[in-house]
């Protein structure tokens, strides 16, 4: 592609009042009207002082600047072009944002968390972003370190990872019909550890899942989770919430105990990294192979407090052995990968289902390459409250996805705000009637339509 014109015939000037850059923005706060996120942060945020009030409409800004690419409270600046307040009401500056953001203290940031979980529960009745959830519901958890610099970030510190940040802990739900939404978030200081609080962030990820489905859903509810998360708090929270989980186990002595009982005959063979199928026989000809054993989690704990399930093992012969004296041992010719779960699973479906956890990771690099891409403020809580905001922005982006069709509902952030969100309009008016004149041949067209339709009504076809 190159230019049609040579530059010397072009011109630019900004003067359009009646364009927008992000004409998507308009099914996607439809939706959110039809779903009440301002309705429920003007019932459950009441923030001190001038830039507290209006908190609904300031709450639904900053997701909408989420939306269309905004990463940081500069970047908010973007709700205030061309023809957006014929459009929208409540297109704040950026400088009140940012106040509004630094007025939270913890208490509000836990009380934005309600918000979110109501309004994702009212937004799951208007589309179909957890279809089949009452049959089976996986939910993640993880935690992942938001790089920072500078020492003026409140909280920032030398975590696991070595380097200066903040540590986000993330809790998604997906289904085998529907991609992960975002069901819990938390900012601990970066110097936290990915267990701290964890016990209780499971409660809360868990009862937003039971929200979530019918009354009468009787499908299995499982939590995964890394070694990171393998400890009685998680594994205790997860029981009463009536979930099983199936979580990485650490390679403890009592771990290689009970590894060390499995038998020859009793590992099978599976579907891994470059294995074949035998065309003859049907069976994968494959190094790594798992196995089962019975075990009881933390039995040093007392009686009632521990808990019985299932060592699922996964062994690969181990290539670079170091020389030993004497005979090899056991864990000298083969790795180990080994996960506690609580779940009836098949030896090998139970392997498959757990190592599909690394979907979590994915959501992650999603996030950080959104409205996670910074956290933007000196002040704890404001990035706190950032992060909360930014987990609804992301799922009013499946929302709307979903409602484009069965591949977007599946696609990331980015490529819905490319196809679905950042689409230029031109306003026209006539009487009371507002129509958006979008670019002809849009690829997406069909999509977009059709999230217009589910959100707005039918689009009206101009007048020939």
């Amino acid at each position: 592609m190159q230019l049609f014109h040579s530059s010397s015939r072009l011109s630019a000037t900004f003067d359009d009042t009646n364009l927008v850059s992000a004409a998507g923005l308009v099914p996607a706060m439809a939706l959110a009207v039809k779903t009440g996120p301002s309705d429920l942060a003007d019932a459950w945020l009441t923030l001190p002082g001038y830039f507290g009030a209006n908190s609904g409409l300031k709450v639904t800004a900053l997701v909408a600047g989420m939306l269309a690419g905004a990463d940081s409270i500069d970047d908010m600046a973007l709700l205030r072009h061309g023809g957006m307040k014929k459009l929208f009401v409540g297109t704040y500056a950026p400088s009140t944002l940012g106040s509004f953001l630094r007025s939270f203290t913890f208490g509000h940031v836990r009380r934005l968390d309600a918000v979110a979980w109501r309004w994702l529960v009212n937004v799951a009745a208007h589309t179909p972003i957890v279809t089949g959830i009452d049959d089976y519901a996986l939910v993640d958890i993880d935690d992942t370190i938001k790089e920072v610099h500078g020492y003026q970030k409140q909280g920032s510190g030398y975590g696991y990872s070595g380097v200066r940040g903040l540590n986000a802990l993330i809790g998604i739900v997906s289904t085998p019909q529907a991609a992960p939404i975002i069901i819990g978030s938390r900012l601990p200081k970066g110097a936290a550890g990915s267990p701290r609080d964890a016990g209780k962030f499971v409660g809360d990820v868990l009862a937003t899942v039971k929200r979530l489905r019918s009354q009468t859903a009787a499908g299995l509810m499982l939590l995964r989770a890394d070694s990171a998360f393998y400890g009685h708090a998680v594994v205790a929270a997860a029981h009463r919430a009536g979930a099983k989980v199936s979580i990485t186990a650490r390679m403890d002595p009592a771990v290689k105990r009970a590894i060390g009982t499995i038998t020859d005959d009793q590992w099978t063979t599976i579907n891994y990294t470059d294995a074949i199928r035998d065309e003859a026989t049907g069976a994968w000809i494959s190094s790594a192979e798992v196995a089962e054993v019975r075990f009881t989690a933390f039995s040093s704990r007392k009686k009632a407090e521990r808990i019985v399930g299932r060592l699922v093992v996964r062994r690969i012969p181990e290539l670079n052995q170091k020389a030993t004296e004497g005979q090899p041992t056991l864990f000298d010719t083969h790795r180990f990968h080994a996960f506690f779960t609580t779940s009836d699973l098949d030896t090998v479906t139970a392997d498959q289902t757990h190592r599909q956890h690394a979907i979590i990771e994915q959501i992650n690099a999603d996030h950080k390459d959104s409205a996670l891409a910074h956290l933007p403020s000196g002040v704890f809580t404001a990035n706190a409250a950032w992060l909360v905001l930014a987990t609804i922005a992301f799922n009013l982006s499946r929302a709307v996805g979903s409602l484009a069709g069965a591949d977007l509902g599946k696609a990331r952030s980015g490529t819905i705000r490319r196809k679905l969100i950042s689409i230029p309009a031109r306003i026209s008016t006539s009487a009371r009637k507002i129509t958006l004149h979008l670019p002809t041949s849009w690829p997406w067209e069909p999509g977009w339509t059709a999230a217009f339709a589910a959100a707005c009504g039918p689009p009206q076809t101009a007048a020939t």
